[in-house]
């Protein structure tokens, strides 16, 4: 890593080393757009929490049953500073890491990382095919249908808010917003005309 603080360019160079699958790389940059939107909503560090959002899934594609596990590894090999080691791992409370969610930042990752998910479902099967035209109703509206995006775990975003003191439809209208920054990139801007 080039500096003490990692920049966007060192998260998206590593990302990049570990990462090839499209879907995996919209998720990331979702999660990003998100966690970018929620630090200036809370008046927190945007790049630091953009920068953690770009890189949480570092592991996934080459070691999705060492999850987090080796995302700690690798970032410590790479420098990362204690601080975004710990709040990636985070994200896995209770699913494959140990380490709760402590900070407004980690909270935030926790919560809404399995809702990009919910959202980009629930945004494709839309006439539109985007999160440009949608609002969290349309979100609601699939909530309850556990085939619908069947590997959303549900129960974790709803711990996410219990964590974060949120509102569920606040969250998911959260979610959307910062969608629907970087909605070209991942693909949901479609057509709102329609």
């Amino acid at each position: 890593m080039t500096s003490a603080r990692p920049t966007r360019k060192d998260a998206l160079e590593l990302f990049l080393r570990y990462n090839k699958s499209d879907s995996l790389c919209k998720h990331a940059l979702s999660v990003e757009a998100v966690m970018r939107y929620m630090a200036r909503k809370s008046g927190e560090d945007e790049e630091m929490w953009g920068v953690i959002g770009l890189i949480h899934d570092l592991d996934y594609e080459m070691y999705p049953d060492q999850h987090c596990t080796m995302t700690e590894k690798i970032m410590r090999e790479e420098g990362w500073p204690e601080e975004y080691i710990r709040a990636v791992i985070s994200h896995g409370y209770g699913i494959c890491s140990d380490t709760e969610p402590q900070t407004l930042l980690e909270k935030t990752l926790f919560a809404i990382d399995e809702l990009t998910g919910l959202v980009t479902t629930s945004a494709l099967v839309r006439p539109s095919r985007s999160v440009l035209d949608m609002e969290s109703k349309s979100v609601r509206k699939k909530w309850t249908d556990k085939r619908f995006a069947a590997g959303v775990d549900r129960s974790v975003i709803e711990k996410g808010a219990a964590m974060l003191g949120a509102d569920l439809n606040d969250l998911i209208t959260d979610t959307i917003m910062g969608m629907r920054e970087v909605a070209e990139e991942i693909g949901l801007k479609g057509n709102p005309a329609l």
